[in-house]
């Protein structure tokens, strides 16, 4: 039976995710890597026994026609060359989130993929947990009934990773981009994917990456170094109101005076509500009573939703399955994150 020749794009810390999902993958060989970083391309080409081992994207496209697909887990600046340069080679490509710097580039990315005829899939890693697979199915069965409001939290108190996702210039925002929309994009896809129509925002630079604070930080990036750069906001809040209504209120921090950590999806609607936080609690009523509901499931973790990602992705280009999370979807939430970035700094609603 064939395998399917498989090229990493970019080796640091969230790419072992990809690396090890596919290993365990049995339709697929690990072919190469490609990465900017020699040293960390070495130790990882090491790490998993993959030999053919690149510093130029382009180079290894060139080299090895014989790829099927492609996963980009660049640094974010870097998805829109990554991605198009391979589609443009006939590959598939698996693009970790934000799909792009901004919405003309994922565009950009979007047309590529029509062109070439090949699979553009978006790492939309949160629409495969086992809670939202059930959220999503309770929602088309209307348990809901009408969903009207929406809360999408990710908040830290000291999480500023450093490296690369604290300098503008590689990650085109803080956490808006990088929290953000994985909250943004899980909220919007349980509510049935409505279209932006309006976006009020706000962002802050107020605690930075908390220089001087003694205690260690809860996320630190694989590149994190004593000369980071720290331009990105560290609180952005929006809100998002959708065609049929609907509304979506939106916080995202890397650094925050709150207790601790939170991070949810909330869901309001006029026969029920949800949060997923991560547990999964229900709120309706029976018998005239109200009914609070929490469903009992095995525990999943980062590497169970990552590895159903990449088999829906080998699925999607080998099978021909329909992809859960298109890069049509992609360019939508990168429309929301410009709205919000753009309000942020004018002071005023976006219209889209």
């Amino acid at each position: 039976m064939k395998k399917w020749k498989i090229a990493v794009i970019g080796v640091g810390g969230i790419s072992e995710m990809h690396i090890q999902s596919y290993l365990r993958n049995p339709n697929v060989e690990l072919y190469a890597f490609c990465d900017i970083n020699e040293k960390r391309l070495r130790e990882m080409g090491e790490k998993y026994g993959v030999c053919r081992l690149f510093t130029d994207k382009d180079d290894m496209l060139r080299a090895l026609p014989e790829l099927d697909a492609v996963s980009v887990c660049t640094w974010n600046a870097a998805h829109a060359p990554c991605a198009i340069a391979a589609l443009n080679a006939g590959k598939h490509v698996l693009c970790e989130k934000p799909m792009a710097k901004d919405a003309e580039e994922a565009q950009a990315m979007l047309e590529a993929a029509r062109r070439a005829g090949k699979l553009l899939m978006v790492g939309f890693v949160r629409r495969y947990e086992k809670g939202s697979a059930l959220l999503r199915r309770l929602v088309q069965e209307d348990f809901f009934g009408e969903l009207y409001y929406a809360k999408a939290t990710y908040l830290r108190r000291n999480g500023n990773p450093g490296g690369w996702f604290g300098d503008k210039s590689r990650s085109a925002g803080g956490p808006l981009i990088d929290l953000g929309v994985h909250v943004i994009d899980l909220t919007r896809y349980l509510m049935g994917n409505p279209r932006p129509v309006s976006v009020y925002g706000a962002t802050f630079q107020k605690l930075l990456d908390r220089p001087g604070i003694v205690t260690p930080k809860a996320y630190v990036s694989t590149s994190a170094g004593p000369d980071d750069v720290c331009d990105v906001e560290d609180l952005a809040s929006a809100m998002i109101r959708f065609e049929n209504g609907a509304v979506l209120q939106v916080e995202a921090a890397f650094s925050l005076n709150l207790k601790e950590d939170t991070g949810s999806v909330q869901l309001f609607g006029t026969k029920g509500g949800a949060k997923l936080a991560p547990e999964l609690e229900l709120y309706s009523e029976l018998d005239g009573y109200m009914t609070n509901v929490t469903p009992v499931s095995p525990p999943e973790s980062f590497t169970d939703e990552f590895q159903a990602e990449v088999d829906h992705f080998v699925d999607c280009f080998a099978n021909g399955a329909p992809c859960r999370s298109p890069a049509e979807d992609g360019v939508q939430i990168m429309r929301i994150l410009d709205a919000v970035y753009e309000s942020a700094r004018t002071g005023h609603e976006v219209i889209l």
